[in-house]
């Protein structure tokens, strides 16, 4: 296939890359830089600018695009950078899809589990309601903001990805360091619920996607087992070897994090139910193999 990219320098986009160049796909990365070569085009999100030229022919687009939510502390300034650049960025990618002679078959677009809100630990599959709150909101204007491909008639999958167990960055890639040194613990009281998912079950999953005609809309991209904070922090202890007793009481994380502190307490028990009826099988369904799996060279 020819697949059109954004978001390629992130963690999931060179990891998406490295597998689709390997089975002999063409990628087209989408640069906000002048482009250095034939395989990349140039996008403008916030000016809403795509080279449609470069879209042309793609069988398939994947929009991962975003500012980190943990990048910085959540001022003002920061959150409208989070929303702007998740909104403005898919409806530049959207119409430009839409406005195609011949539009690709499918558009796969980022979303996350935080489109449930603080839901305790009720079970959430892609049918749940959304939730409140500033990561919530978002989500929810991220995902419509795909509308003008899905009314073009583009296939278009949101992916509502959780937390992605991962040595080399988001916020697993945080914590690895910190459990290795023996100052890991529960974040808050612990009782929140992480759905998470290995990277490599991540990029199958995109894949699958890519490849799955009846799959369209919102799909769960986490594992089938989501754990508490603590069981996370059991089970690094335990992989590492390391203590992992010492907690982070949530009045020193508001203090230190400021309003990013209610993400990092927030409960989503979201599991893959879309995947899973649609015949994807998970390499990593635990928590256990899949911080094993990230520490697998």
């Amino acid at each position: 296939m020819r697949i059109a990219l954004t978001g390629s320098t992130g963690l999931i986009g060179t990891a998406l890359i490295r597998s689709l160049e390997a089975d002999g796909h063409r990628v087209t990365r989408f640069v906000r830089r002048a482009p250095r070569g034939e395989d990349e085009a140039a996008w403008d999100p916030k000016r809403q600018r795509v080279d449609t030229r470069a879209l042309a022919g793609c069988d398939a687009v994947v929009h991962l695009a975003g500012a980190g939510v943990g990048a910085h502390r959540w001022t003002e300034a920061y959150k409208r950078e989070i929303r702007e650049s998740r909104v403005l960025g898919t409806t530049a990618v959207a119409e430009a899809v839409a406005c195609l002679d011949t539009p690709p078959r499918v558009l796969v677009s980022a979303s996350a589990t935080g489109f449930y809100g603080d839901a305790g630990d009720r079970v959430l599959d892609e049918d749940s309601p959304p939730g409140r709150g500033f990561l919530a909101g978002v989500c929810q204007e991220w995902e419509a903001a795909t509308a003008p491909a899905t009314e073009a008639g583009v296939r278009t999958v949101l992916i509502r990805t959780g937390l992605v167990v991962s040595r080399s960055g988001g916020a697993w890639g945080r914590m690895f360091p910190l459990f290795r040194l023996g100052l890991g613990g529960p974040l808050g009281n612990g009782r929140q619920y992480w759905s998470f998912i290995s990277l490599r079950d991540h990029i199958a999953a995109v894949r699958h996607l890519l490849d799955t005609p009846e799959l369209s809309g919102p799909v769960n991209l986490t594992a089938p087992e989501p754990v508490t904070n603590r069981e996370v922090a059991r089970t690094m202890g335990r992989v590492l070897r390391r203590p992992a007793l010492l907690p982070a009481p949530a009045p020193a994380l508001r203090l230190v994090l400021g309003e990013l502190a209610s993400d990092v307490l927030s409960s989503q028990r979201a599991v893959p139910r879309r995947l899973l009826d649609s015949g994807f099988r998970f390499a990593h369904p635990d928590v256990e193999s899949a911080v094993r799996a990230a520490l697998t060279p």
